[in-house]
């Protein structure tokens, strides 16, 4: 066939001369007996001849008569058009000849829409080329794409700016993932040569990530066997973007650039490399040549594996003794009161460098306030927060008000929602107190019993002066907005270190290279300067911080550290 294009034979084929009846009844074969051989009349449909699974593609009965390992067969799955075409013709067949069913699993495709959920035609112009939107976006994240918007049986309403999404969200944070990887495995020669740190050796965040990284191959493998790609592609999106990328690397990041080749140091190269590993390997069903080249980078330098593809590997099998839920549930806490003081940030304008003087959290109980003791130091970090203060009694500080969840309540209680919202209203604050305790309260109405759950209300908690409060579920925080002296010289010193940072990046300089600086005398940001002397050198790798008067034009560059702050620096490679 060398030199054929597809089409070449269908485009002679008919310029010649037609197949179908009744023409093709004119033409006689010759069996390798010499004897003639027509069209067979009796036939159903052809398609369905060709589909007939699994007896057609064994050549059943003339050949394999023992069909039981393919029979029933594990999965069917084609267009929710061939529910009576095919799906129950194989069913009557199978029971009819052998009193069993055809298949254990069947999965109705739904159709392929364009973005308004019009269905495709040529016709109106709206249809879209599978080979083009391929070629252009990769088959992986088209498949991805597909496979994780909606579930198989549902219709898929198809605009091709979220495949773009797909790239940038998914795949662009794997590949940083794995970039921020491989840029300080090279610096520092880690191949996996060393035994695996011991759990116990580890530290908590990479012991939680391992954990949540198990809890996810038992979700994953369990979705594959129900044949739920969608939910196995979105839990393997969560934890890439919410735990992996913006949590682990983020709050790992100075383990890996900072101090010397220590276990610490190992053991946080092993949880992330095991963590890349094991996403390739979930995802590589749904991406498989984008996880294959993951893994064979990867793969490439440890030689822990003597495969040529991911796809001749094993699946990940989930190790109960790494899965700590307890751990799980108090890095979760973490996320939710770091997401809710950075919003509280977000609304008053404070940008995240700038230091703040104390959150302040209502102790739910004994188990709460031993969980968020063990997050406390890492809460603070990622909010750049110098204390926590425990509210054991939130009585005089904190005043909530609560109203009725109308959505909730009215397909419950109808006719009686006026009774049962004004009864809401009328809750003090230890009611208050115990329905965001204990998830639910009992309300009696006209001697009638009226079950108030945690999602039936809706909760505010009152601002403070000097303060702005948040509330996420029954979780609760209160931020200080209060700006002292230091601590705006601290937020200028970490804001001077960003500019640094980036003048590093701009100049091509190696991330363990040394530096020396200079920076003109500005009487607004000079003291701040030298009050954070040490950390600015330290966060920097700078050898030596100058403070002259004057600055060349020519050789210095102008920073904006805020809207109101500038500063000319000199930076140079020592």
């Amino acid at each position: 066939m060398e030199g054929y294009k597809a089409g070449d034979m269908s485009k002679d084929n008919y310029n010649t001369f037609d197949l179908h009846r009744p023409f093709v009844d004119d033409i006689v074969l010759v069996s390798s007996g010499g004897k003639k051989m027509l069209r067979e009349p009796d036939l159903i449909d052809v398609w369905f001849d060709s589909g007939a699974m699994p007896y057609a593609q064994f050549h059943y009965p003339f050949e394999n008569k023992n069909l039981d390992e393919y029979f029933p067969s594990d999965l069917i799955a084609e267009g929710v058009d061939q529910t009576r075409g095919w799906f129950f013709t194989l069913h009557a067949i199978a029971v009819m000849l052998f009193d069993k069913v055809s298949y254990k699993t069947c999965v109705s495709n739904g159709l392929v829409l364009d973005k308004e959920g019009n269905k495709m035609s040529k016709r109106l112009g709206n249809a879209v080329d599978p080979f083009e939107t391929i070629h252009q976006y990769g088959p992986d994240a088209t498949r991805w794409y597909m496979i994780t918007n909606s579930q198989p049986w549902d219709n898929l309403k198809f605009d091709s700016n979220n495949i773009r999404e797909v790239q940038r969200k998914f795949f662009g944070t794997l590949y940083n993932t794995y970039n921020f990887f491989a840029l300080y495995a090279n610096i520092d020669g880690f191949k996996y040569a060393e035994e695996d740190v011991a759990a116990n050796d580890r530290s908590e965040i990479d012991r939680w990530i391992l954990s949540e990284l198990n809890t996810l191959i038992g979700l994953v493998d369990e979705s594959y066997d129900d044949y739920e790609p969608t939910r196995a592609g979105r839990a393997i999106v969560e934890f890439v973007n919410d735990h992996l990328s913006n949590w682990y690397v983020r709050l790992s990041r100075r383990r890996f650039w900072k101090g010397v080749y220590t276990t610490d140091k190992i053991s946080a190269y092993q949880t992330l490399y095991k963590c890349l590993d094991v996403i390739a390997k979930l995802s590589a069903p749904i991406a498989p040549f984008y996880m294959d080249r993951l893994f064979l980078d990867l793969n490439e330098v440890t030689g822990k594996e003597t495969v040529d593809s991911i796809h001749l590997t094993d699946f990940p099998v989930k190790d109960d003794s790494m899965i700590n839920k307890d751990l799980e549930e108090r890095m979760q806490m973490a996320q939710k009161f770091s997401s809710m003081v950075l919003s509280l940030r977000k609304k008053s304008n404070l940008r995240v460098r700038q230091p703040l003087n104390k959150i302040m959290i209502p102790v739910l109980d004994k188990k709460f306030e031993k969980q968020l003791k063990a997050i406390e130091g890492l809460i603070l970090s990622e909010v750049n927060v110098k204390e926590l203060e425990y509210l054991q009694d939130t009585s005089g500080v904190l005043v909530k008000s609560i109203k009725a969840n109308f959505k909730s309540l009215g397909p419950k209680y109808g006719k009686m929602m006026k009774q049962v919202a004004a009864a809401i209203n009328g809750l003090n604050q230890d009611d208050i107190a115990r329905i965001e305790q204990d998830e639910r309260y009992m309300l009696n109405i006209e001697g009638q019993e009226i079950e108030i759950l945690l999602t039936d209300v809706e909760i505010i908690t009152l601002d403070i002066p000097g303060w702005l409060i948040a509330g996420m579920g029954n979780l609760t925080v209160a931020l200080d907005l209060t700006l002292t002296p230091e601590l705006i010289e601290e937020g200028i010193a970490r804001d001077l270190i960003n500019r640094i940072q980036n003048l590093r990046k701009d100049k091509g300089f190696e991330v363990t290279d040394k530096i020396s600086l200079k920076i003109e005398k500005n009487s607004e940001i000079s003291e701040a300067i030298q009050n954070n002397y040490d950390y600015i050198c330290s966060e920097t790798l700078a050898e030596s911080l100058d403070l002259p008067e004057e600055l060349p034009e020519s050789e210095m560059t102008l920073v904006e550290l805020t809207d109101k702050l500038e500063a000319k620096i000199i930076i140079q490679k020592v």
